[in-house]
């Protein structure tokens, strides 16, 4: 049995714009909350920014995923959570390509992908724990969408704020987007004050 959970938009436009520019790193020097590091990127350099579209499978059944496709909108981020097994891909080609068509901002899973070589060609910014020949089955037994997951011990709730980048993913929720993004737009002025004054000093650092 599908649950079906009606998608929530939270995050603002403004919310959404004050992100573009912000590092994940940048984040992690005021909060231990919301990150992910145990995924990374399918191909580096990578940036990755919209709302999380959440999506729970059982192990072995990924149908509800198609599902979750049908629901998404331009600039979500689809969040796979596999119910901890880890060695199955749950995403590859053919589902990249219905994201591309949704315009999705990125596809994220604790679990593993597969066609690693085409999702590497597609600008679809893609974070996986790893990849795998075995993949899901479509049974159609159950799953749940836009219902909170949690990947890792980050809770990740229908409409939270999704970044990610080279360095890792941090999940934001409204209620703390607009203090965060304070916060690391003050510190990203100052650390580029610091990285001109540098390059002054020392300019074949920074060729």
């Amino acid at each position: 049995m599908f649950h079906i959970v009606p998608r929530q938009d939270t995050v603002t436009a403004q919310q959404r714009q004050r992100y573009q520019a912000l590092a994940t790193s940048t984040l992690g020097h005021f909060t231990d909350f919301g990150a992910i590091t145990s995924l990374s990127p399918l191909v580096r350099p990578t940036r990755l920014l919209g709302t999380a579209l959440t999506v729970r499978i059982p192990h072995l059944d990924g149908s509800i995923i198609k599902e979750a496709l049908k629901l998404a909108c331009p600039g979500d981020v689809l969040v796979i959570d596999v119910s901890g097994d880890h060695h199955r891909a749950c995403w590859g080609e053919f589902r990249a390509y219905a994201a591309l068509r949704k315009q999705l901002a990125g596809i994220i899973t604790n679990g593993a992908i597969t066609d690693h070589d085409a999702l590497s060609r597609l600008p679809l910014p893609t974070y996986a724990r790893t990849t795998s020949p075995l993949t899901t089955r479509a049974l159609e037994l159950e799953g749940e969408i836009n219902v909170p997951v949690a990947i890792d011990g980050t809770v990740i709730s229908p409409g939270d704020l999704v970044l990610g980048d080279d360095d890792g993913l941090f999940v934001v929720p409204p209620h703390r987007a607009d203090a965060l993004a304070e916060a690391a737009e003050a510190k990203q002025v100052q650390e580029e004050e610091k990285r001109r004054a540098l390059a002054a000093d020392f300019p074949e650092w920074f060729r």
